[in-house]
């Protein structure tokens, strides 16, 4: 799944190093490539497992988002609903209408700032391809008429319909979170109450490791040219939980003094500026967070977290000033008892 629109950039490191003596024995592990991006689960059982059918499982069910959400793919859902010009209404089936549905809510709150149809934005500013154009103001008041969540309706549990014929969507900054969703499902179906699911950077954890210890995670100290640790997540082992992380430390083009961030703001159609560089969400569904956390990423920290506040989303962001790295946490994550962030 290609990561263009609303691009982000995860900013976790797994702590796979602790999974060592003997847990490492009874944990097993998959990992491959997936949605433009990796993937890599972690998992046990006190019961016997079949790791092959869990394995096989869990790649139909990759390849069965693949074919419904890629923009990459001609032939996926989505991409037909996007060639296809008109304003009739269209079938599209309840996954992508439930991510819509999602996408409707945290676009409103967001006050416009996360937008599934800002990838005519990104392709004007010449992120997709990696080379840095800055258009002028007619050229961006020009895009800006062909992108608005408010073109896209919702007719049913299974339908969508364009009011503007030739809008596009993209659901790149909320199908990885929901690919974490799906694959931890999977899992759970096959009866395994312990495991660890991430797809680039996105993950979800549920129960602890076979020593009983706690799953721990690693969020990354969002500079640029760093990949060293900023916080420690240690998850809860009562519950499922999520964490998604978005940054613009690692993807930004520098030119005639100034940086421009892969992140768009839809109302302006311009990179954001302000001195927001991360921000970690954690949630209990890992679509919920998925969206939410590119929301708070444009709005940046002030007014991102008057919205966090109102929304009572768990959030915590983390500005650059010069060379100072500043953290604050919304009232939701402060009230969080069943984790511990070090």
């Amino acid at each position: 799944m290609e990561r263009s629109g609303l691009f982000k950039y995860f900013g976790l490191i797994l702590l796979f190093s602790m999974l060592t003596g003997c847990s490492e024995q009874a944990i097993q592990k998959l990992e491959g490539s997936a949605q433009g991006t990796t993937y890599h689960i972690s998992y046990w059982s006190e019961l016997p497992m079949d790791g092959n059918d869990i394995e096989t499982s869990i790649k139909n069910e990759l390849d069965n988002i693949d074919k419904t959400l890629s923009n990459y793919r001609p032939d996926s859902i989505i991409e037909t609903f996007n060639s296809t010009e008109n304003t009739d209404s269209q079938e599209v089936g309840n996954e992508i209408v439930s991510l819509v549905r999602i996408a409707h809510t945290v676009h409103r709150a967001s006050q416009g700032c996360f937008d599934l149809t800002i990838k005519p934005l990104f392709e004007l500013w010449g992120f997709r391809g990696d080379e840095l154009t800055i258009p002028n103001d007619a050229a961006i008041l020009k895009t800006l008429s062909q992108i608005g969540m408010e073109k896209l309706e919702v007719i049913d549990e299974t339908h969508l319909r364009k009011t503007q014929s030739d809008l596009k969507v993209d659901l790149s900054s909320i199908a990885q979170g929901y690919s974490v969703g799906k694959v931890s499902r999977v899992l759970e179906q096959k009866g395994i109450k312990n495991y660890l699911v991430e797809i680039g950077g996105e993950l979800k954890t549920r129960g602890h490791k076979p020593d009983s210890q706690a799953w721990r995670i690693a969020v990354e100290r969002p500079l640029p040219g760093e990949q060293v640790m900023q916080k420690i997540i240690t998850m809860p082992k009562e519950s499922p939980i999520a964490v998604m992380t978005s940054g613009t430390y690692r993807h930004y083009f520098d030119h005639e003094g100034q940086r421009y961030s892969h992140i768009l703001d839809a109302r302006t159609g311009r990179p954001v500026s302000h001195d927001l560089v991360s921000i970690t969400i954690i949630h209990e569904d890992p679509t919920i967070a998925d969206a939410w956390d590119t929301a708070l990423l444009c709005l940046g920290q002030k007014e991102g977290m008057k919205v966090a506040n109102a929304e009572k989303i768990p959030a915590l962001f983390i500005q650059q000033q010069n060379n100072e790295l500043i953290e604050s946490r919304s009232d939701a994550l402060n009230a969080l008892d069943s984790l511990t962030i070090h």
